[in-house]
């Protein structure tokens, strides 16, 4: 194994001509550059340096080691000096995956607050439902994901192998034309709305929506089903049916035409961030989810 301090006394000795000039020029004694290069002949297995009385001659080995040290020396303090911007937060890359109304609500606030902080660290956003978006973390093929998933839901997922950073508790809302006849209540059961036609969303969130349905005693009548927020509330505000949207994605979009009620018994999400334990140590991933975190207390 070649290591970077002999290659330096192996260059500096070529440069100097001798062991005591090498040791002046590096900082350290004569008997410590002549040891180094012993070191070095011994892991080559092969001599590098001819000594003639005062003179110090390289090998044919030695010149062709030393036409290559001052590139693996240049690449090696290169290397350096990235990992130590990284470690610093001078550059860095994360790669996140969030859900829509994630992506629209909590993730402009994180990454605005992270790019005036860290202005050297790049983030990557693509967007996908869970559970692919945690399928995705576990495969290597993001760092951080902004998932969810329901308080006593049936199948909850397992997260027991990742580094989970709790973000808030978002609770469902039912959504209905601004006509309704439950327009302006303050609550509303599900139960009330057994006999309206649905707009569902996601399919994760539609088996959510039939699950509490079912748990009331009814099967919703789904007449649309659509994964994009602001085409449920367009549905609903024209009248075609009523949704149970999460109060995240209602934040996200404007709802014309149609009105928020509050949902009895209430049903909620817990919105989390999730990275992998290794990354969890990375600064930039470390960086990205204290300002999830920090955007989530605003919500």
């Amino acid at each position: 194994m070649i290591e970077a301090r002999h290659l330096r006394a192996l260059r500096a000795v070529a440069t100097t001509g001798s062991f005591s000039a090498a040791g002046r020029e590096l900082g350290c004694t004569q008997p410590a550059v002549s040891q180094q290069m012993k070191a070095l002949e011994t892991s080559v297995g092969t001599p590098l340096l001819v000594r003639s009385g005062r003179e110090m001659r390289l090998t044919e080995a030695g010149e062709a080691l030393v036409r290559h040290a001052s590139g693996i020396l240049a690449g090696l303090t290169a290397a350096e000096e990235e990992v130590a911007a990284i470690a610093g937060l001078r550059a860095g890359r994360v790669r996140l995956v969030s859900f829509p109304s994630g992506s629209s609500t909590l993730v402009p606030t994180a990454l605005a607050a992270l790019r005036a902080a860290h202005p050297g660290t790049r983030v990557f956003l693509e967007e996908a439902e869970p559970p692919h978006s945690v399928d995705l973390l576990r495969a290597g093929d993001c760092d951080v994901t902004l998932a969810f998933r329901y308080a006593d839901a049936a199948g909850a997922e397992e997260w027991d192998d990742l580094v989970l950073r709790p973000l808030l508790t978002d609770r469902l809302v039912a959504l209905v034309p601004e006509r309704h006849r439950l327009a302006g209540a303050r609550s509303v059961a599900i139960g009330e709305l057994a006999a309206e036609p649905w707009i569902a969303g996601c399919p994760r969130c539609r088996g959510q929506l039939v699950e509490v349905c079912e748990g009331a005693g009814f099967t919703p009548r789904i007449d649309f089903a659509t994964d994009d927020y602001p085409a449920v509330v367009g549905l609903v505000g024209a009248g075609l049916g009523v949704a149970v949207l999460p109060q995240l994605a209602v934040e996200s979009v404007r709802p014309r035409g149609a009105r928020t009620v509050a949902l009895e018994p209430a049903v909620r999400r817990e919105i989390v961030a999730l990275t992998l334990p290794d990354l969890a140590h990375v600064p930039a991933v470390a960086a990205t989810l204290e300002q999830l975190a920090r955007a989530a207390r605003r919500q």
